[in-house]
């Protein structure tokens, strides 16, 4: 964990604020790449994950995040919009690169919704950085709810790049035709998706016929840990030399950490890889948003927050 000062803190749209974070000893921060995200811990067990929107560099003197207050916060965003101020101390960690892009693809197609333009502007600065073919299909509320269009709008005037907003008080909310503007792109292109379930539903439909190495998508939150049923099942921990049963009311994660067994983890959602463990034996029911089709197949690995198993014993290296 790297310990960081809030430099600044501004909003940069409706209900959208922004950090920005530097370690505390002057020093440069570990380098990211686009896409990358931080684990911010707000409080003991009250982390919370935020792409980083900032520019990639060799050594970044600073980090940028911007957090969106959730109307049903449980308490990340709205500990940053109510108690997060310049001179405050935040815990984070280094970059992680669960949303990677393809820096070598021929064209980008790069999709948005609310908040998720965070991961969206960090790709779409490289990529024109890079002298890359791209375009941005971003869809808000509104202009006021939409953050960083000042910034993509001088990225697409750069030259290789293209801005095209989808603003419901002005166009309708459902005008952004993902389906659409995925048939009218090259063959070759890569495609990113960052935004509410809804609109992933739509993205995933849509790209369910396409190479499964050209489609890319992150997740605000997963969906809730499927009931286990039945009696649960029993967990067995190679290195620590535990078994543990789980019980249909909780997860993998909370066994081991109730059984005093250190692992990492952040969301408890599936959604940010943190809690990523290798499978030794058994078969994993995957609920979580991090895996690939590919990954899932492979049944080596699973994230215990939110997964169990389709049998009764799991042996896990932990």
């Amino acid at each position: 964990m790297i310990e960081t000062v809030v430099r600044a803190a501004r909003p940069v749209a409706a209900s959208i604020r922004l950090l920005d974070l530097a370690a505390v000893d002057g020093g440069p921060l570990p380098r990211f790449a686009a896409g990358d995200h931080i684990d911010l811990t707000l409080a003991p067990g009250l982390t919370r994950s935020y792409s980083l929107i900032g520019a990639p560099e060799p050594e970044p003197r600073s980090y940028q995040i911007a957090v969106a207050l959730d109307a049903a916060s449980r308490g990340g965003s709205r500990t940053v919009h109510e108690s997060v101020h310049p001179g405050s101390h935040l815990m984070i960690s280094e970059p992680v690169d669960d949303f990677p892009l393809t820096e070598t693809a021929p064209h980008t197609v790069l999709i948005a919704g609310g908040i998720g333009i965070t991961p969206i502007l960090s790709m779409a600065r490289r990529l024109t950085h890079l002298g890359a073919s791209w375009e941005v299909h971003y869809a808000a509320h509104s202009h006021h709810a939409a953050a960083f269009l000042t910034e993509l709008s001088a990225l697409a005037d750069a030259g290789t790049g293209l801005l095209q907003t989808y603003l419901a008080d002005e166009d309708g909310p459902r005008s952004l035709k993902i389906a659409s503007l995925l048939a009218d792109a090259p063959g070759t292109a890569h495609f990113y998706c960052c935004g509410p379930a809804s609109m992933l539903a739509d993205f995933e439909e849509a790209t369910r016929g396409l190479n499964p190495e050209h489609v890319h998508l992150e997740r605000f939150r997963g969906d809730p840990p499927a009931a286990l049923g039945g009696q649960g099942f029993t967990v067995e921990l190679a290195r620590s030399g535990k078994t543990l049963h789980v019980t249909p009311e909780e997860t993998i994660l909370d066994a081991v950490l109730d059984a005093g067994v250190g692992t990492d983890f952040s969301c408890m959602e599936g959604i940010c890889g943190s809690c990523r463990t290798t499978v030794l034996s058994g078969e994993p029911e995957h609920h979580d948003a991090v895996l690939t089709p590919q990954e899932r197949a492979a049944a080596d690995t699973m994230m215990i927050c939110c997964s169990g198993t389709r049998g009764t014993h799991l042996v896990l290296d932990l």
